[in-house]
This record gives C-alpha cells, sequence and structure tokens, in this order.
C-alpha cells in the first residue's frame, strides 16, 4: 500500500521542483512567444523585425557557450542553487527593463540579456530532476512540470495581461504591464524551489581545487557525449528537432505579424495552445508508458511537419498580395529615373526607398488602406525634406526636394492601388483564411509542445549520471541552445534572401526530419545506453549508501 502511495503522491521536493515551471511560463509565453513580439514588432518595422531571428540567435549562442562551464561548477557540492539564483535575478531584472525601453535596437539587447537569464536558469531546473525523483518517476514529474508550466504560468497571467490591454486598447501602458508582470510572477513563484529543493547529487571537491576540477570534469564529460554513441546519437537529433520546436515558439506571433493578422486574434490563438497543451503533456507521460519515450517523441516531430506545411500554405495565401503591393511600389520609384550625384545622398535615397516600400507593405494590412498609405507617404515626405538631416542625410535642398517629389508620385500610384475593391475583397478574403489557419496551428503546437519538451528532459535524464547531472544538462542545453542558433538563422536566411516568410517557415522541416531519422534508427543503441546508464547509477546509488 506505502509504495502505491508513493508512486502517485508527489513529495514536497518534487512539488517545490514542478512549481518552477509555474514560475518561469510566464517569460515563455508574454516574452519569448506572444506579448513582446507583437510589442517589438510594431516598434521595430520590417528591418527589425528581420533582426528579430539574428538576435533570438545571439541570445541562444551566448547561452550554449556558458551552460557546460556553468553546469560543470553546478555538480560541486552547494553549487547548484546558488546559480540558478543568480540567474533568475539576470532574468527577471532584465525583463523589467524591456518596460522602460523604446528603441527597438535596445528592446532586442534587452531580449537578448533576459533570455540568456531565462535559458540558464533552466539548466539548472532541468539538471535538479535528477536530485528530486526517481528514474521511473521522471517522465511523470517532467510532464506534470510542463503542464503546471501551461496551467498556471503561461496561462493566468497571460490573461491578465490580454484582460488589461483590450481595456487599454493596447496601448504602451499595457503593454509595459504585461511585461512587468512577467517579473513580478516569476520572482515570487521561484520561492519553493529555491527554499525546499536539495542538491542531493554531487561532486565533493576543495573549494580551492573547484576551478580545476571543474573544467577537468567538463573535458571529460565532452569525451563521453562522443564517445557513448547512444548518448551522442540523442544528443545530434535533439540538437536537430528541438531547433524546429524553439523556432515555432520564439516566431510564430511574429511571422503572424509580418503577414498582417490581428494581434488580438493570434493573443486568443496562442492562449488555446496553452489550454490544449496542459493535458496533452500529462497524456505523453502516460503514452510513453504504454509505447516509450522516444515512439512519442517521433510521433510529436510528425505532428510538427503538419504544423510547418500549414504554416507554409498560410503564407502562401497573403504573401503575393504583399509582394504585388511591394513590385509596385518599387517599379513606380524605378520609373522616375531619379538619380543623385554624391555617393551619400544616393545612399541616403536607398534608405529612404527601402524604408517607404516596407512601410507600404505593412500598411496593406490597415482596415483603411487609403488613409495608411496616405499617412505612410507624409510621414516618408516629413522625414526626406528634413533640413536637419536626422531622418535621412541629404546634402542640400535640390537633393530632399527630388526625393520629396519622387515619394509623392509614387504615393499617387498607392491611392490608385488603395481604390482597387477587386484586389482590396481578395486580400481580405485570404487574409481570413489565414487567420483560420493561425487557430489551427494553435491547437495543433498545444497536442505537441509541451509533450516533446518533457519527455526529451526526462528521457535524457536516464541516459547520464546523476552525480553530474548539472554538467550534462549542461551539454543538453549547448544542443538545445544551438539548435535555436541555426533555427531563427534558417527563418532570417530565406525571409531575406526570398521575401516570403513562409519559405523560412518551410525550411524547418529539415531540421524536423533530420532529427526524426536519427531517432527511428538510431533506437538500439538509445537503449542500450539507457540499460548500461540504470545499472551505473544503481552501483553509485549502493556505494553511497
Amino acid at each position: 500500500m506505502r509504495q502505491r502511495d508513493e508512486s502517485k503522491r508527489f513529495t514536497k521536493m518534487e512539488r517545490s521542483w514542478i512549481f518552477y515551471d509555474w514560475a518561469n511560463s510566464v517569460y515563455a509565453t508574454n516574452i519569448m512567444a506572444v506579448i513582446f513580439p507583437i510589442y517589438y514588432a510594431s516598434v521595430a518595422g520590417d528591418l527589425g523585425n528581420k533582426w528579430w531571428g539574428i538576435g533570438v540567435s545571439i541570445a541562444s549562442l551566448i547561452g550554449a557557450f556558458l551552460a557546460p562551464t556553468l553546469g560543470a561548477v553546478a555538480d560541486f557540492k552547494g553549487n547548484k542553487k546558488k546559480l540558478l539564483f543568480a540567474f533568475i535575478l539576470i532574468g527577471t531584472l532584465s525583463t523589467a527593463v524591456l518596460a522602460f525601453v523604446g528603441d527597438w535596437k535596445w528592446m532586442l539587447i534587452g531580449y537578448v540579456i533576459s533570455h540568456i537569464g531565462f535559458s540558464g536558469s533552466c539548466v539548472f531546473y532541468d539538471s535538479f530532476l535528477t536530485d528530486v525523483t526517481t528514474e521511473e518517476r521522471m517522465d511523470r514529474v517532467s510532464s506534470w512540470g510542463y503542464a503546471m508550466g501551461y496551467i498556471g504560468g503561461s496561462t493566468i497571467p497571460f490573461i491578465i495581461s490580454i484582460a488589461v490591454m483590450l481595456l487599454r486598447n493596447y496601448d504602451p501602458i499595457a503593454m509595459k504591464f504585461a511585461i512587468l508582470i512577467v517579473t513580478v510572477w516569476w520572482l515570487v513563484f521561484s520561492i519553493p524551489i529555491l527554499k525546499n529543493v536539495k542538491q542531493t547529487h554531487y561532486v565533493e571537491t576543495p573549494p580551492s581545487e573547484l576551478a580545476k576540477h571543474a573544467f577537468r570534469n567538463l573535458v571529460d564529460t565532452m569525451k563521453r557525449c562522443v564517445s557513448n554513441r547512444g548518448l551522442f546519437i540523442y544528443l545530434i537529433a535533439y540538437f536537430l528537432y528541438i531547433d524546429g520546436v524553439g523556432a515555432v515558439i520564439s516566431l510564430a506571433t511574429n511571422y503572424g505579424a509580418t503577414l498582417g493578422l490581428g494581434t488580438t486574434g493570434m493573443i486568443f490563438a496562442l492562449l488555446v495552445t496553452q489550454l490544449v497543451a496542459a493535458p496533452c503533456a500529462i497524456l505523453f507521460s502516460k503514452l510513453s508508458g504504454k509505447f516509450g519515450a522516444i515512439k512519442m517523441i517521433i510521433a510529436a516531430i510528425a505532428m510538427y511537419f503538419v504544423i510547418c506545411g500549414v504554416g507554409f500554405f498560410m503564407g502562401r495565401l497573403v504573401e503575393p498580395y504583399q509582394l504585388d503591393l511591394v513590385s509596385t511600389t518599387r517599379a513606380s520609384i524605378s520609373a522616375q529615373g531619379v538619380a543623385f550625384e554624391t555617393k551619400e545622398d544616393q545612399k541616403a535615397w536607398e534608405s529612404l526607398q527601402r524604408d517607404f516600400v516596407e512601410d507600404t507593405r505593412a500598411a496593406l494590412s490597415a482596415e483603411d488602406r487609403s488613409a495608411a498609405f496616405a499617412e505612410v507617404v507624409a510621414d516618408s515626405v516629413r522625414k526626406a525634406d528634413d533640413p536637419t538631416g536626422v531622418s535621412y542625410q541629404f546634402s542640400g535642398e535640390e537633393s530632399r526636394s527630388a526625393a520629396v517629389a519622387a515619394i509623392e508620385t509614387a504615393g499617387k500610384e498607392l491611392a490608385v492601388y488603395a481604390k482597387d475593391t477587386q484586389k482590396q475583397q481578395n486580400y481580405i478574403g485570404a487574409k481570413t483564411t489565414a487567420t483560420a489557419l493561425f487557430w489551427v496551428l494553435a491547437v495543433l503546437v498545444g497536442t505537441v509542445q509541451g509533450g516533446i519538451q518533457a519527455l526529451s528532459r526526462s528521457y535524457y535524464g536516464k541516459l547520464v549520471p546523476r552525480t553530474r547531472s548539472a554538467e550534462y544538462f549542461g551539454f543538453y542545453d549547448v544542443f538545445g541552445k544551438f539548435a535555436t542558433v541555426i533555427g531563427p538563422l534558417l527563418y532570417a536566411m530565406f525571409y531575406m534572401l526570398t521575401d516570403r516568410a513562409s519559405i523560412g517557415i518551410l525550411s524547418l522541416l529539415l531540421l524536423f526530419g533530420s532529427g526524426g531519422l536519427l531517432l527511428l534508427f538510431g533506437r538500439k543503441h538509445l537503449a542500450k545506453t539507457e540499460v548500461e546508464m540504470r545499472e551505473a547509477n544503481a552501483i553509485m546509488d549502493a556505494a553511497a549508501k
């Protein structure tokens, strides 16, 4: 009877560990996935949006370089919780700063720092899994962690943020509130893990020799990861498929905003993702007990193929109308044959053209296109005719006048374009269908997002020695973070090369497919490593007693 109760009830340490997902998931929702990307997109414009993917990659790259070294240090007695607390402070405080900056460049820098704090804290949080529970309970505890994150951390403060934004019509104060609630929620609900969870598996070493031992263990772990075929196959597969998962999370709303989808609709659609993800994460845990973790991860990867396909089709519906406008605007400006004598004036003119074209593309989604186009023209004329040269560095009155005349001429053609009711109706129809597909995507992502992350974490915990879990999870984080360097970069690269965000989304199939195939053909090696590590951990536990 006692054994059965233990299998059903969570211990105090397990509950406290699970509760950190409740604490930090608000960052993943409000900052990484939904509200901040939309806020950033409204401030940054097309150029800043293209840099968004690069910024995400930089944050991931820095986190990847830090993770294994910090993990090696964390495995020594008493260090894991100290490092967890430090990265929680870095993440929460830099997130708060995002509410007080208005330039997109500073917003991106602040996001990079906060992302490093968030991802760093997750390394130590994940590694505590081997301290708080047993191998037999890992899938369940890990899945409940993600489920609690979706139930509480992702949903409650997210709904509060949505309510405030709707009441204030998405004004800057509402957006700042949605950012600041992340800091407060994250800090307050981190208290249980900091108070109750203890590092039960660790490496003993004198403080004076900490750096030397940490480096030695780091090199040793690296060799073991490469020489152990099963572990190496899993890490490479994880590196590939989790890239797609991370890219979908970080780029979803930015992609939708690029296509001109409504902010409110996207936010509510992603709320549905959180509600669907909670029960599905628990369901994945139960199904893994029946079919095995690897089979369930492969099933989730197959669903992401469907998700990317739907996302690509969604973009292909809307992009032809955007590119038609871009082509029309560029042709109008080019036909005027405007040229400048100095290189500086020519560069200023090229910069003005680029910004004008991208601003008209963004204005295409406005409810009143005629008014939106007229506002873009007026704003570009004002900046071009700025005698201070703050906006565009034209050398004199003649150059400014030529630029203004060219923009005004292009504006007249835009006015004609805006009155083409057939094109407008077709575009509205395409955007309505794309919005409906975004809701479909939200549900599909919810069915697999929590499950694939939870099972990936718990399965890796079965492949590594418990006494050096932080160090091994540091490498786990390296592979995950380098993957999210490549994913957003792939998206940004294909978007920039083709001017089609849909091609960027489709490129993620390369990573999902490669990761799935490695797991499929490497199952025998994975099973062998799992058995070997179970026996090794049992020997270490017996020796410790």
